[in-house]
């Protein structure tokens, strides 16, 4: 790891027949293959990773009034096969929350519509990455 505390890095290693295991930074995994089982796939992945940055950001905004009392979010896409190979279309994410009745409540739910907008065009580093369409370079190490 490099000391520059704008990077960010996983490791995936092969642990069978289209299955790895990512490692962070911080020694977390997370066990990943291609859907024939229950874990995660890489596209599924990539929208809990959309949902879970927002649902943060979120989180933090909202909750500087009151704690929610419930909080879930929701990542859908359609994945499509075309000219420019496959790729997700039509990415929804859907917040359902609650708060306590009372004016901390009223004041969360009413900031609820701008802390989605804030973390979809400003905050959220996931769904910045996407909507702006930052390049990946593919290589062999070494």
């Amino acid at each position: 790891m490099t000391s520059d505390d704008s990077e960010r890095s996983i490791t995936l290693d092969r642990t069978g027949k289209a299955r790895f295991r990512a490692t962070n930074v911080r020694g977390g995994t997370l066990d990943l293959g291609e859907g024939g089982d229950t874990s995660f796939t890489p596209v599924e992945l990539l929208l809990v990773a959309i949902a879970g940055c927002s649902a943060i950001d979120v989180d933090y905004l909202t909750g500087k009034r009151v704690d929610p009392e419930t909080f879930a979010v929701a990542a859908r896409a359609d994945k499509i096969r075309d000219e420019l190979g496959n790729r997700l279309t039509d990415i929804r994410v859907s917040f359902d929350v609650t708060f306590p009745a009372g004016p901390d409540g009223d004041r969360a739910m009413e900031i609820l519509p701008r802390a989605i907008v804030q973390s979809h065009d400003r905050l959220c580093t996931v769904t910045r990455t996407v909507v702006v369409g930052t390049p990946v370079d593919d290589h062999v190490a070494g």
